[in-house]
């Protein structure tokens, strides 16, 4: 008798199986030669080599549409082993991919969460990171540019096309002094980082966003500790790019290796760097349109995704 023992490394069992073991049963069912073993993300399978080669390939299967899609059902498993979907999954699976506006998914993120592309320029940066590697999304608070980009990396990440994302952001006060900070290093900037968290929460189920920060698959840190890095073989973005300075957004885009992704993201409107101190997003943006290989797109008043108040908040502002 043959065995094969598989380790679930990035899919929390829990989707996989289903509830009540209902995906579980549908494998016994579909493969009712095999003793199938399952037990934490450890997975035990014993019979015929060729029934467990079988298996194998069919279960991969499996595993790497819950790897994509964060969400599996049975019909889903019956679709994949070969077995008949009911009616039921058939439709459930038309209306996933055709909820929300926009165009193509970007990524599924856990609890049916479909993250799109929902403006013109949204979609713009979709389809300028596959031909460019350093983009610039500049545009007003609401317009989706960060969410976008964040989208994107996780995509690359899921894709296996990098195997890091480096998220990264200037520890600058909105206009307040907040004074003394406690805690440890990682409380005190943690605040400045937090959209980027919040994005990752969207698009990433809990346990395996903990997993990935831990072994730093994923990497949220301030601008500062970029210095002296090469960064390649990942997914890197800079948010709040307006608020570095000329020196610091140079050592940013030199820090890029061979086969490094860089979206750059910032709003003009809100720089919280001393009145003195030039922004080096307003420097980047002159020195380097035009240049092949990077991609400058501003967002604008119709690429606001929030309530639609924020518009009209904007417009009053001046800012659209």
């Amino acid at each position: 008798m043959n065995e094969l023992n598989i380790t679930l490394e990035y899919v929390n069992p829990a989707v996989l199986w289903g509830a009540q073991n209902e995906h579980f049963e549908v494998f016994k069912k579909q493969f009712p030669k095999l003793k199938i073993v399952a037990r934490g993300n450890e997975v035990k399978v014993l019979g015929d080599e060729q029934e467990i080669s079988l298996f194998r390939q069919q279960f991969d299967k499996v595993v790497a549409h819950v790897e994509k899609y964060n969400n599996l059902t049975a019909g889903d498993v019956e679709n994949m082993l070969g077995a008949a979907a009911t009616e039921a999954s058939k439709r459930q699976e038309k209306e996933s991919a055709t909820s929300g506006g926009g165009g193509e998914p970007i990524v599924f993120g856990p609890n049916g969460i479909v993250v799109k592309a929902r403006t013109a320029n949204q979609r713009r940066m979709v389809e300028s990171i596959v031909k460019n590697d350093i983009i610039f999304a500049i545009g007003p608070a609401g317009t989706g540019k960060t969410y976008t980009a964040v989208a994107l990396a996780v995509r690359a990440l899921r894709n296996k096309e990098v195997r890091r994302i480096i998220l990264t952001r200037p520890a600058v006060e909105a206009g307040e002094n907040l004074g003394f900070l406690p805690g440890d290093l990682k409380e005190k900037v943690d605040p400045y980082l937090r959209p980027l968290y919040d994005a990752l929460d969207d698009m990433i189920p809990a346990e395996k966003l903990k997993f990935f920060l831990e072994n730093r698959t994923i990497e949220v840190a301030p601008l500062a500790f970029m210095r002296g890095r090469t960064l390649d073989n990942c997914f890197v973005i800079l948010d709040e790019a307006q608020n570095a300075t000329d020196m610091q957004m140079k050592m940013f885009l030199t820090r890029m290796g061979p086969t490094a992704k860089f979206i750059v993201t910032g709003d003009v409107t809100q720089i919280d760097l001393p009145k003195k101190q030039q922004s080096g997003l307003h420097t980047a943006l002159k020195l380097l349109e035009g240049i092949e290989g990077i991609d400058i797109i501003h967002l604008s008043g119709g690429d606001v995704v929030r309530h639609k108040l924020v518009k009209r908040i904007l417009k009053a502002y001046g800012d659209i």
